[in-house]
């Protein structure tokens, strides 16, 4: 019996790029997918676009939330699947057989999350490519290093988020770097990676669109490590943000 792999998006007045978020989905080859779309009570078109595809749509709720990682949260609760995947509604996959080529290295690499690699791309021309995060094959202790995985190409075991918990609400901007480092350094996971580009990202992030967010993330990263009981190398967290400077290169 195949995987059966639950994809959720969260959307609030998401109208501008929702459309092309959901089509990446509901076009994919692989078969056995649950499609869950968590609202935040949108005043735009974005409840329009979503009616429009109800019927690949497999759950939809759209109510008030506390935020980006609240709505997740609910996303996870509802899904069933054995293994969940989140795309913003910003984002989109690159092709359709991106869930397909997930399910294949879960399989054979018997892993309980696997992660790839993600294009920026301009808001307007999602053709043109800004950056390029190409994540690499992981090695424990990477995380000490500044390393982490693209959040949007993390497709985790629905078991691990009972076992290890959800996203911490503590957080504004970091819950899911967090996340990963609660589920792969600290608990050491089994992960795979899925040596491609599968995730097209708009550029503009909450974390990234200016000085003082990015401040404000740095800080975040730093309080990741202390809930969780770890400590960073002194050049960890400046890493992290160096690091990116490759993927405009």
């Amino acid at each position: 019996m195949s995987l059966k792999v639950s994809v959720i998006t969260i959307t609030y007045n998401s109208a501008e790029t929702l459309e092309q978020t959901i089509l990446s989905v509901t076009n994919q080859t692989y078969n056995n997918i649950e499609y869950i779309i968590v609202d935040g009570k949108s005043t735009d078109s974005t409840l329009s676009i979503v009616e429009r595809h109800k019927d690949k749509i497999s759950k939809v709720i759209s109510e008030k939330d506390k935020g980006l990682y609240d709505a997740l949260n609910k996303g996870i609760d509802l899904a069933t699947g054995d293994i969940i995947a989140i795309l913003h509604s910003d984002d989109f996959y690159i092709n359709e057989n991106v869930i397909q080529k997930y399910v294949d290295v879960f399989t054979k690499q018997n892993c309980e999350a696997v992660y790839s690699d993600l294009y920026y791309v301009d808001r307007k021309n999602t053709d043109k490519i800004t950056r390029k995060w190409k994540s690499g094959n992981y090695k424990p202790g990477s995380f000490l290093n500044g390393w982490m995985p693209p959040h949007p190409t993390f497709f985790v075991k629905k078991e691990l988020y009972s076992e290890f918990g959800k996203f911490n609400l503590d957080f504004k901007t970091a819950a899911d770097y967090e996340l990963m480092l609660r589920f792969i350094h600290k608990n050491k996971i089994k992960l795979g990676y899925l040596p491609e580009y599968t995730v097209k990202m708009r550029v503009g992030g909450q974390s990234n669109e200016s000085v003082k967010n990015r401040v404000n993330a740095n800080m975040e990263d730093r309080k990741a490590w202390e809930v969780n009981g770890l400590k960073p190398r002194f050049y960890t967290l400046w890493l992290k943000p160096l690091r990116k400077i490759s993927q405009f290169l």
